[in-house]
């Protein structure tokens, strides 16, 4: 499983069983975020590798971008590397928006 649904990964983070990490860029980020994601924009994902392996140690890492696309590549390329409890948002922060918290701006 390399994706997860915006209502399963909700699920996983009401139940404490997820940590979400947001790989878009900070002007992204300041249009809208997620309640509880942590901003890592993927060019720095490689710097930040084995914080975010220590964190899959403890927790599965739920990965976010606008639609998917990026984050799943940052699950392909983190599962590449050993990590293997990370899972992309499918469709992003536009489908969670629809589908679990209209309170998020879409952009």
């Amino acid at each position: 499983m390399y994706e997860v649904s915006p209502a399963e990964a909700k699920a996983k983070l009401d139940a404490g069983h997820a940590r979400l990490i947001d790989v878009r860029e900070p002007a992204e980020w300041e249009a809208a975020r997620i309640e509880g994601a942590e901003l890592v924009p993927m060019g720095e994902v490689r710097q930040e590798f084995q914080r975010l392996e220590a964190l899959a140690e403890e927790t599965l890492l739920v990965i976010v971008c606008h639609h998917g696309v990026r984050s799943l590549r940052v699950v392909n390329w983190l599962r590449g590397q050993g990590v293997g409890n990370c899972v992309s948002l499918a469709g992003g922060i536009e489908r969670w928006s629809t589908q679990v918290d209209a309170a998020v701006p879409r952009y």
